[in-house]
């Protein structure tokens, strides 16, 4: 019998799509064997293995989002797209001040956000263990003190993701055990091979990475941070996303990691994608593991 795994990748509101992804799966009677995910990969993944049904995790998410401790974080703030929709001058002015000056007053942390800050979001994550999950789960975080790529087979949920979703320098890393961990994008932008070390025989990937060629020029420190980030995210999907199966990539790529004020849409995007791909997935769970062994051969030639 065919296990199906599903590598999520990291890209911040973009990653909303894995909801919408999922959504399709679950309507279509499509069994998922295995998830692993990183950043915001990890958040979704994790609450899905946590309910098994992709309704409450995209109620989860909506209803997070319009927390006021969500709201309090303003992250549109630090939006790279510098949307500027019913805004007047002296608002942008005064978010502007607002976000320079909290920048300078996080000069002598580790984060733009500190660990209260952070807290207040993540602890409306279950706090359960990874190896109770209804469906087996991974969450992947970079160990900043090794560079090393960890894979959480097992831990406190909430822990693990939000290790795996500590955006550097906006989110403060995580100690787990003698690891100081920060966003598993930072290694492992879509986990393909680790899904399969937690039992999948053939992986969907869905890629949420940003179009590089669609950024704005650079114009200082922030900006150069966003483009660091979004370049090494890109350069290490293109390597991982050759591992998989099949990928499905939303139509999300011109979106900021910071566009939570466009949730709904962005779940619909992935809604799409997955219905435009429905037929190639069922096609790919049909495969005997002797023709998927053909099938990667002659894939390596392309």
């Amino acid at each position: 019998m065919a296990k199906l795994g599903l590598a999520l990748g990291g890209g911040g509101a973009r990653g909303l799509a894995h909801i919408g992804v999922l959504k399709v799966l679950d309507e279509s009677g499509i069994k998922i064997s295995a998830i692993t995910g990183c950043s915001i990969g990890a958040i979704i993944g994790g609450l899905y293995a946590h309910f098994g049904n992709a309704i409450m995790v995209e109620e989860f998410i909506l209803k997070a989002i319009n927390d006021p401790a969500f709201a309090r974080l303003d992250i549109e703030s630090l939006n790279d797209n510098n949307k500027t929709i019913n805004k007047n001058s002296l608002e942008k002015f005064s978010k502007y001040i607002k976000t320079r000056i909290h920048a300078i007053n996080a000069l002598g942390r580790l984060s733009y956000f500190d660990s209260n800050s952070a807290d207040e979001i993540y602890n409306a994550i279950p706090d359960v263990p990874v190896e109770s999950l209804r469906i087996p789960f991974s969450a992947v975080a970079t160990d900043l003190n090794s560079g090393e790529e960890i894979n959480f087979t097992e831990g406190s949920l909430r822990k693990v993701i939000k290790a795996s979703s500590a955006i550097p320098g906006i989110f403060p890393p995580v100690g787990i055990d003698n690891y100081l961990l920060i966003d598993g994008s930072a290694s492992e932008s879509v986990p393909v091979r680790k899904v399969k070390e937690i039992g999948a025989d053939r992986v969907i990937a869905v890629d949420v990475t940003k179009n590089i060629k669609l950024s704005k020029p650079v114009n200082n420190i922030l900006d150069v941070l966003y483009r660091t980030e979004d370049v090494t995210s890109y350069q290490l999907s293109k390597i991982r996303l050759t591992e998989a199966d099949l990928i499905i990539s939303p139509q999300v790529k011109a979106l900021s990691w910071a566009d939570f004020d466009c949730a709904i849409d962005i779940i619909q995007l992935g809604e799409t994608a997955a219905k435009e791909n429905l037929d190639k997935i069922k096609r790919l769970l049909s495969l005997g593991s002797y023709s998927l062994k053909i099938r990667r051969y002659f894939k390596k030639f392309r």
